[in-house]
């Protein structure tokens, strides 16, 4: 079809696609610290230096590793500031209220040049006789945890999260998170509770501050952004995982931080000193052309598909699936792709149907938008580019049409 509908999380295919087409199978983000301080008596004589680059994989373990490498070069105090340097990208203020209302959630975290975790922290409770006791990973820097909730006899368990409402109130010494709510007495096993109740800046510093403080590390300065000097020496650096893998990350559990990662990854480049988002857009449709894909209706906002603006019409998905299976990279992409039945966000799908572990599909679910777009093994040997979008109030019911769309062609 030549309409343009929501595609939901499906236009993370289109995102993945130009990213394997642009940036090659081997590309991997680098964060760099450096410094043109002096190291003596094991403190630095100057500012600490932290370059992004927008890597959408840095994680709590693989900072404290970069600082760990930190400590191995003798410095255990920091004696200026430390500079944060995130120019790399150029995204407007992003509101993580602004699509739905629930500013918490993990997805509606945005994009920036040194993020750490997904934006997110992740917060692990075992249910007590009277609520639920916090436990685990000790707390970012700065951040405390009024935990309210509570036992309530009522009803099975299902989902703990169901139950519970979370808040934060920013204060001078920090960000308050409160948390409420009933948890029934039939939930006994432990559960995470993914937030993103921090700004990435706030979050790369809390983290920071606690993992150097567990490696025995002091700072003497504040954090703020600002350039690193070009005549700055490196004196630590983490690589992240290749592209491929990362994009497996993206589409497997349909990462909305990570697609935002990519699309301004690309604009980043592509037009250094434009909007980082819009450049991608850009970057996006001129890379669809290039390869012979048609571009009529295509909205890009994020890359992401977490968007009421975003658009795809059902020809381009098919003509990029039929592009990306003849291109080089082919097999980054697919392996990328949940698998009907076994894993990711398709776990649940056809899973008790003999096309189990025959498509690789990536599905976008929103309100009035179910999609689903990607690659059926038939048993007839052939396989088959297979795209369903349905935009409509009662697109929620679409789900054992999509289903059996799988199916029939698995068994063609």
């Amino acid at each position: 079809s030549s309409e343009a509908m929501n595609p939901a999380s499906v236009m993370k295919l289109v995102t993945a696609y130009v990213a394997l087409d642009q940036l090659g199978p081997t590309y991997a983000w680098k964060t760099r610290i450096s410094s043109n301080g002096d190291i003596r008596n094991a403190a630095l004589k100057g500012n600490l230096n932290i370059t992004g680059s927008g890597d959408p994989r840095l994680s709590r373990e693989r900072l404290w590793l970069l600082l760990r490498d930190l400590r191995n070069r003798g410095i255990r105090r920091i004696d200026g500031d430390v500079i944060t340097d995130r120019s790399l990208f150029h995204l407007q203020a992003h509101d993580p209220a602004a699509f739905d209302q629930r500013p918490l959630r993990p997805y509606n975290a945005g994009a920036d040049a040194l993020n750490v975790d997904y934006g997110a922290i992740q917060l692990r409770f075992t249910p007590t006789a009277s609520g639920a006791e916090l436990s685990g990973n000790p707390l970012p820097a700065r951040l405390t945890v009024n935990n309210r909730i509570r036992r309530n006899g009522n009803g099975t368990c299902g989902d703990p999260l169901a139950q519970l409402t979370a808040s934060k109130t920013d204060t001078a010494s920090g960000t308050l998170l409160t948390l409420e709510g009933n948890l029934p007495q039939a939930c006994t096993d432990t559960f995470n509770w993914n937030l993103a109740p921090l700004s990435p800046a706030q979050l790369f510093e809390a983290e920071f501050r606690s993992l150097w403080q567990e490696l025995g590390g002091e700072i003497s300065g504040t954090f703020r952004d600002g350039p690193t000097p070009p005549d700055a020496r490196q004196l630590a650096e983490s690589v992240s995982p290749s592209l491929p893998e990362v994009l497996r990350d993206m589409n497997k559990w349909s990462n909305n931080v990570i697609a935002r990662h990519m699309l301004a990854t690309l604009g980043a480049i592509a037009e250094p000193d434009q909007d980082s988002a819009a450049a991608g857009a850009r970057v996006v449709q001129r890379a669809l052309a290039a390869n012979g894909i048609t571009t009529d209706g295509l909205v890009v906002e994020n890359g992401a598909g977490l968007s009421r603006t975003e658009r795809v019409t059902t020809n381009t998905l098919g003509q990029l699936l039929l592009a990306a299976w003849r291109s080089p990279t082919m097999p980054e992409l697919l392996s990328s792709l949940p698998i009907a039945g076994r894993d990711g966000t398709a776990r649940r799908r056809v899973a008790n149907s003999p096309a189990a572990g025959y498509a690789h599909v990536k599905t976008g679910t929103l309100d009035g938008v179910r999609s689903m777009a990607g690659y059926v093994l038939a048993r007839n040997g052939h396989r088959y580019a297979v795209v369903l979008m349905i935009n409509h109030p009662n697109a929620d019911a679409a789900r054992d049409a999509q289903d059996a769309l799988l199916e029939w062609v698995a068994a063609l």
